[in-house]
């Protein structure tokens, strides 16, 4: 269990990733500064650089941090169900709950994905590969057990998956917010069952 102090740190670095995200999500990551990270967290500016070195090591550890949230629940979704169809059905809710949950952290996402000068890059490309990789497990056992088509491109399939789930929620959430999940999950569903027979 842990001790206060490291409660306490834990505590801070999730104000500070909470308000870095809303802030670079809304203007951007150039425009926003450490000091702006620093009033919105309610920290001192030094508080902010105790934690990270840097701004870019502070939007690092925020896109890890983000992205091991999602892949977390990506592992829950695929323990909770037993077949492959299933644990799909599961994958693609737990994206669209987990961008309602973190709508900013998706922006940021959708964004930073199309930036390859950027030096975390590659640890973007690594996280993003870790959760998608856990879709085309599943994919893979679906295929390999009968349930998909044996010939299906498993990366290629869940890659669009995932993509497919952050651009549907991000235009749920951005004009259609009074839907519920369990609507767009299913209207989901069916389009995706068409191609991949889920």
């Amino acid at each position: 269990m842990p001790d206060g102090r490291t409660r306490r740190r834990d505590d801070t670095r999730q104000r500070l990733y909470d308000a870095a995200m809303e802030l670079i999500a809304e203007h951007g990551f150039s425009a926003t500064t450490v000091d702006d990270i620093a009033v919105a967290a309610g920290v001192a500016k030094g508080t902010v650089y105790y934690n990270f070195p840097s701004k870019n090591a502070l939007f690092e550890a925020l896109l890890r941090h983000g992205v091991g949230l999602l892949t977390a629940d990506f592992r829950a979704a695929v323990a909770a169900a037993d077949t492959p169809p299933e644990q799909a059905v599961g994958l693609i809710r737990a994206e669209l709950a987990y961008i309602q949950r973190h709508r900013s952290f998706a922006q940021l996402l959708l964004s930073e994905m199309w930036r390859t000068n950027r030096e975390w890059h590659q640890t973007l490309h690594l996280l993003r590969d870790e959760a998608v990789g856990v879709i085309a497990d599943v994919l893979r056992r679906g295929a390999d057990e009968g349930y998909f088509d044996a010939g299906l491109d498993v990366r290629m399939a869940a890659a669009a998956l995932f993509g497919v789930c952050l651009v549907v929620a991000v235009d749920w959430l951005v004009f259609e917010p009074d839907r519920t999940l369990e609507s767009v999950q299913d209207s989901l569903v069916a389009v995706i069952r068409a191609r991949v027979g889920i």
